[in-house]
């Protein structure tokens, strides 16, 4: 430090000195030692700053910039992996709305055919009712017709027996209700032929 302060007195001096011969400032024209001076102390300076200063500024930037760059890198990661999200989203919303489709058009599938076996089912079930009702009416309209001709049969043996007062046996019972029936026109109670 003693000789840091020495050179500096030495160039005052020195400035001091050449700057009262020629009458002017020193800095403007200096003299050939100071040159000499200032380039030894901006060598000595320069050799101190490379040896102490320079490494660590050196250290240092050279952290800053592994710093920057793992930043990058890890930014250019997180974004190739979110592009990699963003593309597996994609496909998978694409995926879900082409199943969602899938399900909407079976379900419509399901309900017309379900709709229209049903209406079939239907048209079916009221065949084997009218079907059923027709079978059912012919078997009482043939038992109607039986019991009228029952009755018939027996009020013309009562008839038949007050007009000749006389009681008739089974033959000529069985006679008078064949000619009675016979008589009778039960074609048009049946109602296959109406």
């Amino acid at each position: 430090m003693e000789f840091v302060s020495d050179i500096s007195q030495t160039l005052v001096l020195a400035a001091t000195e050449g700057g009262e011969e020629e009458g002017g400032s020193f800095l403007v024209s200096p003299g050939l030692g100071l040159m000499i001076w200032t380039l030894l102390v901006f060598g000595f300076t320069m050799w101190v700053l490379s040896k102490v200063a320079f490494p660590r500024i050196q250290e240092a930037l050279d952290k800053r910039a592994k710093l920057i760059a793992d930043s990058i890198e890890s930014a250019e990661r997180a974004k190739r992996e979110s592009e990699e999200l963003t593309a597996e989203y994609r496909a998978r919303l694409s995926e879900a709305r082409k199943q969602a489709d899938d399900i909407v058009s079976r379900a419509r599938k399901a309900a017309d055919t379900a709709k229209t076996q049903a209406a079939e089912e239907g048209r079916e079930k009221r065949e084997e009712l009218l079907a059923a009702a027709r079978r059912d009416i012919e078997a009482e309209t043939r038992r109607s017709l039986e019991r009228i001709r029952k009755e018939v049969a027996d009020l013309t043996v009562l008839t038949t027996e007050k007009v000749a007062r006389k009681s008739l046996d089974d033959a000529d019972h069985k006679k008078l209700v064949d000619d009675a029936l016979a008589e009778v026109d039960f074609a048009s109670l049946s109602p296959e032929e109406r």
